[in-house]
């Protein structure tokens, strides 16, 4: 059978065809989890934005726009609630100010799903500001453009390119030290 479009399925959905709103987010669950994992560190946290995104992306449908793709509305929706999540643990901190932190020690069930070198990088994506590890997100494991990216965290193209040339120069030297230490 050939695969129905976002925008088809979207349709569906909005005119109450629930088997066609499992379908979206049976497609991108996974992506917008390990979103999750890779902005918050932990499984726990991952689960919780991920049904925050599609709470909010369900409550929000109507107001798509074909104008650009589902995924990167989707993305830029998932890209909201994480600050907002950010903004829930320090709510006094800015988007550029949130905290360094440490991946969690992964539970056993966890470490089946994680081979060392995906702990690795994750534990040092968690030590990058915010920002910058949105922007890392979206443009490596998101795959979109700078003027995607962009428009989904609404800052200029310039500000993008700015914080990923930053971002993989710190994630540089964080996995060049855990490399040493590792010695």
């Amino acid at each position: 059978m050939f695969e129905q479009s976002d925008e088809q399925l979207i349709k569906k959905a909005l005119s109450g065809n629930d088997n066609a709103w499992l379908k979206i987010v049976k497609r991108y669950e996974k992506a917008v989890y390990n979103y999750g994992i890779r902005m918050t560190g932990n499984t726990e946290d991952a689960l919780d934005l991920m049904q925050e995104v599609f709470i909010s992306v369900y409550r929000n449908l109507a107001t798509f726009r074909s104008e650009g793709s589902f995924k990167g509305w989707l993305f830029r929706i998932a890209s909201y609630r994480c600050v907002e999540f950010y903004r829930k643990k320090k709510p006094t901190q800015g988007l550029d100010d949130a905290p360094e932190q440490v991946c969690e020690e992964p539970l056993p069930e966890q470490m089946l799903l994680m081979n060392q070198s995906n702990k690795q990088l994750i534990g040092a994506l968690q030590q990058l500001p915010l920002a910058q590890r949105a922007v890392l997100e979206l443009k490596f494991f998101g795959q979109f453009t700078f003027d995607e990216i962009a428009q989904q965290l609404d800052v200029p193209s310039n500000t993008v390119k700015s914080r990923l040339y930053s971002a993989l120069e710190k994630l540089k030297q964080i996995l060049e030290i855990d490399h040493a230490e590792a010695r």
